[in-house]
């Protein structure tokens, strides 16, 4: 329709947009029908949609009949492959998942519609989701709208692309290691990964079904925080507590997320374990000066043992029946798509990881700890594991509530990584998935750009282990000026509103 403005209709935030459809200054028909145009131009240039669907175009009729009003009224909404949509395939990036429609939708998107959004497309994800790149045997490899030689994040890739690059207001991913905050951090825009279970997971798939060590959880990506806030604002009502009724009848706290109080923000620039780029580590300082500017108080915080959460909680914990159920899920696949080395590791007998695991100690010995963690454990081992990471979370707990703290300031991964790195990085994912292993709520807001002078210090970049992994992770991040790089913004469990409002500040500044 020529008299349409899409221009204008595509550059308003979602509040506003919101606002405006609820209103009636808005018909739904432009405003679906834009980003309909817009996500099918981002698509053919990242290959980030999986399936258009079609009955998004009968909500749309239907919504215009009883104008049913919801706070997400008329809003289409691009939602991850994995998580159930009826009639629709999760594949996963698994060929055997095809043509298995969904019988019914997943809890997220029943309270969507319900809230009156349009679901209306289906987005790309690694093969297996056990991945932070985005590429399958069935739809290929999605690019990054920023820059189409890079990847654009993982394993909710597709959302992070389409999203970063205009294609969707509004979309809705999983993190189990930090799938949602790497594709927000690599393609320049928001996400919140809320605690495991603020948001339902009923009709969600997962890479490793049944695992309890490392928290998955189902979260947001917008543009900015004040849309991530109203996606959260309309997820957490009755419905949703009452078509799952394990999720805790928390609604959003308002009260919370619009507080003007100054906040006491512990700091960290490294883990110590993944040595953070020139970027990474301007990002976090350059944030702690604005924030200290606005009258915020900033205290140093002492990570430690991120190695040991990383091998021992995350690696054992995802692993602990040796990789057989996720070795099962490959069966009959005709290609292995970025994680042909955990299979293989997956795969070989126990004496020969504790002698692969031996031998390579001396020469990579982060290398040999993924080794030696990826074996079958006993029910006893994983009982002790599952008590050693709950005494863990509460000595993190206590050292934070001895500082006072409210929020945590920390570093997030970037700038984006080639296509085909995350494959060789496992290791790199150290940032997000401790808190994972914590199951605090994090969310990802980009601060800053990569500049000419990072990249001229990136030349000096060795790494904390100075093997292998280090010497790519320093390749991997080169060539990187104009580059989105973002931060990290950490809150205790169940306080996703404190978060928020964490990001709402360090956004303003």
């Amino acid at each position: 329709n020529p008299s349409v403005n899409v221009v204008s209709i595509l550059s308003l935030p979602l509040p506003e947009l919101s606002k405006k459809l609820r209103d009636g200054s808005l018909p739904l028909d432009h405003v679906f029908y834009a980003y309909v145009g817009k996500a099918l131009q981002i698509a053919t240039e990242t290959n980030c949609i999986t399936e258009y669907l079609q009955e998004s175009e009968t909500q749309l009729r239907k919504a215009k009949l009883t104008g049913k009003q919801g706070l997400l009224y008329g809003v289409p909404v691009s939602i991850k492959d994995s998580i159930d949509c009826q009639g629709h395939d999760s594949t996963m990036g698994f060929i055997k998942n095809l043509n298995k429609p969904a019988a019914e939708d997943s809890v997220v998107v029943q309270v969507l519609r319900r809230q009156g959004a349009i679901p209306f497309v289906k987005t790309n994800v690694p093969q297996s989701l056990i991945s932070y790149d985005c590429k399958n045997i069935i739809f290929g490899q999605t690019r990054n709208p920023l820059l189409y030689t890079r990847t654009p994040g993982g394993s909710s890739g597709g959302e992070g692309a389409l999203v970063g690059g205009g294609g969707s207001i509004l979309g809705i991913g999983t993190d189990v290691g930090g799938s949602l905050r790497f594709p927000a951090a690599f393609c320049g825009i928001c996400a919140l990964k809320p605690t495991g279970n603020r948001l339902s997971k009923r009709g969600v798939l997962s890479g490793v079904v049944g695992q309890k060590a490392v928290a998955a959880a189902v979260g947001p990506l917008a543009k900015d925080k004040e849309s991530l806030a109203l996606c959260l604002r309309a997820l957490l009502c009755e419905d949703m507590f009452s078509l799952d009724s394990t999720v805790p009848p928390l609604p959003f706290n308002e009260e919370v997320y619009s507080s003007t109080q100054p906040l006491r923000i512990g700091y960290y620039e490294t883990d110590f374990f993944t040595m953070p780029s020139p970027a990474m580590r301007r990002a976090v300082r350059e944030t702690k000066q604005l924030l200290e500017e606005a009258g915020h108080t900033l205290v140093p915080f002492e990570l430690t043992n991120v190695d040991y959460v990383i091998f021992n909680f995350c690696v054992r914990g995802m692993f602990a029946d040796g990789g057989t159920s996720f070795i099962k899920k490959f069966n009959g696949e005709l290609e292995k798509v970025g994680v042909g080395l955990l299979i293989c590791l997956a795969k070989s007998p126990h004496w020969l990881k504790t002698l692969l695991s031996w031998i390579a100690k001396p020469f990579v010995p982060r290398f040999s700890s993924i080794i030696a963690n990826m074996r079958a454990n006993t029910v006893d081992e994983v009982w002790s594991l599952h008590h050693e990471i709950e005494e863990f979370c509460h000595q993190f707990i206590a050292q934070w509530k001895k500082l006072n703290l409210d929020v945590m300031l920390c570093p997030m991964l970037g700038p984006a990584l080639g296509i085909g790195y995350p494959g060789k990085l496992s290791v790199a994912v150290s940032y997000t998935m401790l808190y994972n292993a914590l199951d605090f709520p994090a969310g990802v807001v980009p601060v800053t750009m990569v500049t000419d002078e990072d990249e001229e210090e990136l030349k000096d970049y060795k790494g904390y282990y100075r093997d292998w992994w280090d010497r790519t992770l320093a390749k991997a991040f080169g060539g990187s000026v104009g580059m989105p790089v973002a931060v990290q913004c950490v809150a205790l469990p169940w306080q996703e509103e404190l978060c928020l409002r964490f990001m709402k500040e360090v956004e303003r500044l």
